[in-house]
């Protein structure tokens, strides 16, 4: 019909890259090279373009993702679902394990078994630290990981390094710093692991009791990449170019004394962007608890809704490349 919309056609950017995801689990930032993330930065392009242009495509119709999350999540269930859905697959939602047989005693791998038979490709959160890998070892169909307890969070890494490529049009050269939870924070495990794909100056500022992983910061620097560390954010802000903040994270806590220590340590306040770059990127994964004030939300550099919006575009990158349709 005339003016009726048409989706249009993905085409894979090279037979080589297409082949190295196709039935790939995505467990880890550790397997990825920077070809790799050039590919999908591209795919998640085309993506983006769809949405924006036509808002659907049926490349997945006939394909059923289970979506199994030990552990609350908004932004990385909602953004998989969403993803799926936009690619004309079908989704089935397990979330919350007093929902499933997992609260009959059921352990990870027969629960991953069972699921591939009815889905096409699983995603998973899971509190425990290589829940992930395993649930690989166990599964047929692909698996990507949604964040296994303070390790990695790939896919998050994942739409974290390119929010940062599309904000300032390049990775290389540019100085990153991470601030807040570094000890418990997954989001910035992943994210510094793959800026050493890069060539990048990475600073990272927090109170001492949670301070990046020392076995994190030897790879860091068995890497090549220089690294810093500080407790004040005032000490990088006039030269960074991407100021990561992430949360105090309570649940990590034993101890509640010390998260209250430290919970409202930093804040990041419209005095203190005044000092920042003009072309810099302020970002977090979200949720944020006070760490970003409201009225910093209508500042041209704070990309975190930015951020959130691409990880539908990397998600949805990552479910047709794994699935062969890219």
């Amino acid at each position: 019909m005339a003016g009726e919309k048409s989706a249009p056609k993905i085409v894979g950017l090279t037979p080589d890259r297409r082949q190295s995801f196709y039935g790939r689990d995505i467990v880890s930032v550790k397997q990825f090279s920077r070809d790799d993330l050039t590919y999908i930065f591209g795919v998640a392009d085309e993506m983006r373009s769809i949405v924006k242009r036509v808002g659907a495509t049926d490349l997945l119709k006939g394909y059923v993702l289970a979506n199994l999350f030990y552990e609350p999540s908004t932004r990385t269930s909602s953004s998989f679902i969403a993803a799926m859905q936009r690619l004309g697959g079908s989704v089935i939602p397990i979330h919350g394990v007093q929902y499933s047989s997992v609260s009959k005693g059921e352990s990870l791998p027969d629960t991953i078994r069972t699921l591939e038979c009815y889905a096409d490709v699983i995603v998973l959160r899971h509190p425990e630290v290589g829940a992930s890998e395993v649930a690989a070892r166990y599964a047929s169909k692909p698996v990507i990981s949604a964040g296994d307890g303070v390790g990695e969070h790939p896919t998050q890494g994942l739409l974290d390094i390119y929010t940062i490529y599309t904000e300032l049009g390049t990775i290389d050269g540019l100085h990153v710093a991470m601030v807040g939870d570094l000890k418990n924070g997954r989001t910035v495990h992943s994210l510094a692991r793959l800026l050493c794909l890069y060539d990048t100056k990475m600073t990272f500022v927090s109170p001492e009791i949670l301070r990046l992983p020392p076995a994190l910061k030897e790879e860091l620097i068995q890497a090549g990449r220089p690294i810093a560390e500080t407790a004040r954010v005032e000490d990088v802000i006039e030269t960074v170019d991407v100021l990561y903040v992430t949360r105090v994270q309570k649940e990590r806590f034993a101890d509640l004394r010390e998260y209250e220590a430290v919970k409202g340590y930093y804040e990041i306040t419209p005095a203190l962007m005044e000092r920042a770059k003009e072309r810099m990127a302020l970002m977090h994964p979200l949720p944020r608890v006070g760490e970003i004030h409201y009225d910093v939300d209508d500042d041209p550099r704070a990309a975190y809704f930015r951020q959130v919006e691409n990880g539908l575009y990397i998600r949805m990158a990552l479910l047709a490349a794994v699935l062969g349709k890219v």
